[in-house]
């Protein structure tokens, strides 16, 4: 059992899939808080937990609890992460790290200056194919990077009255499907290439401007449920698409695109990468297996076998071949990458894990978007850094 037991905030759809990680991590999980005391006792009851918080004070008054995991909307993860890295706690947070480019450099800083962890949740960079691509790029077998293509699309917000919080920008940010699935991808494209993102240049569009909110809750990827319920229209601004064009540093190119209204594509992350000798391809929703595209031979599909893989890759491999691990193996390895870290003293400086460093340069790169869908142009990250 891990020696820094954790505290999880916020008991929507991914709360409860930190808590379940967590626990399959081997990680004690004191309590959860929820958006009332309600929920908060709901989810301690379901998975076991001896506390139920009625506060976030609370929880960071909880001398008990050495990690506080953020699973709440957006525009909570600023003042939450910059309250727990001052009660002295180590923070895991869901993306994006902040609402804007400002509120995540300031949580770099005060993580730097706190001593503590902080990281946030990329957990698609630990799915094992996901490592085994990105220790072929740095090992040299695709040769020097051309071009990558990808996309994540979802059908979950397809309805005009599909409705969830993340749709309005007041609570998500002024970018919805870039920054709420988009973001997933890019940081993914970042570390299996081994090479930042320069510049962008983005075509966004909302395909409905205006939906309904029903007057009650409504729960991520529920969908509409139930032709009778009362709703009331609601002015959108955020995106249900894009599509963006990269620049890499080094030369590569790049190009993605994003959408949360594709009927039947639930929830899938595809990434292909051309390389000088060989190619890769890499589907989510089929995570075990890794296309690998030749010129002078037959192509290949590596499936996901812990005794075929490279060391780099084995060690987030926790079943033979045949045994399929998926998403909510993904959360438990990028935790076990976190405590494992934690239980080292590293802070993520040596790349263990996704520190705030890289919520942040996700911020800014969702500027870089933003300002290039408004402006029509390509658009350098550096150019959103002051």
């Amino acid at each position: 059992m891990s020696p820094f037991p954790a505290a999880v905030v916020g008991t929507g759809f991914i709360g409860p899939v930190h808590i379940e990680g967590l626990l399959r991590a081997g990680v004690s999980v004191v309590g959860a808080l929820g958006s009332s005391l309600e929920k908060s006792k709901q989810v301690a009851a379901r998975w076991g937990l001896k506390k139920a918080y009625a506060s976030y004070d609370e929880v960071l008054a909880d001398s008990e609890v050495h990690v506080v995991h953020l699973a709440t909307p957006n525009r909570l993860h600023f003042d939450e992460a910059k309250r727990a890295l001052a009660a002295g706690k180590h923070v895991l947070c869901e993306k994006p790290l902040a609402m804007t480019a400002a509120e995540s450099a300031e949580l770099v800083r005060l993580a730097a200056d706190s001593g503590r962890a902080a990281g946030v949740n990329y957990n698609i960079r630990y799915y094992p194919l996901c490592q085994e691509m990105a220790a072929r790029i740095r090992g040299g077998e695709l040769g020097d990077v051309f071009h990558v293509a990808g996309s994540y699309v979802q059908d979950w917000l397809l309805r005009p009255d599909d409705f969830n919080w993340r749709v309005l920008a007041e609570e998500g940010g002024d970018l919805r499907a870039v920054a709420d699935i988009g973001t997933h991808w890019l940081d993914l494209v970042q570390f299996v290439v081994g090479r930042k993102i320069e510049g962008v240049c983005a075509d966004l569009k909302t395909v409905w401007p205006e939906r309904q909110r029903p007057t009650g809750p409504t729960d991520t990827f529920t969908g509409s449920r139930g032709a009778n319920r009362a709703t009331v229209p609601v002015a959108v601004t955020t995106d249900d698409y894009g599509a963006i064009l990269l620049r890499f540093a080094g030369g590569a190119r790049g190009v993605v695109w994003v959408s949360q209204v594709t009927a039947g594509r639930k929830n899938c992350l595809r990434l292909e990468i051309a390389g000088a000798k060989q190619a890769a391809a890499w589907d989510s929703e089929r995570p075990n297996e890794l296309w690998l595209g030749h010129r002078d031979r037959a192509n290949e599909v590596l499936t996901r076998d812990p005794s075929l893989l490279s060391d780099a890759a084995r060690r987030f491999a926790d079943y033979p071949g045949g045994h399929n691990e998926g998403f909510p193996d993904s959360f438990k390895q990028c935790f076990k990458a976190f405590y494992g870290a934690l239980a080292a003293g590293d802070d993520g400086s040596t790349g263990a894990f996704p520190t705030f460093a890289d919520g942040h340069r996700e911020i800014l790169l969702c500027a870089a978007i933003l300002r290039s869908q408004r402006e029509g142009r390509w658009v350098s990250v550096e150019e959103c850094e002051g």
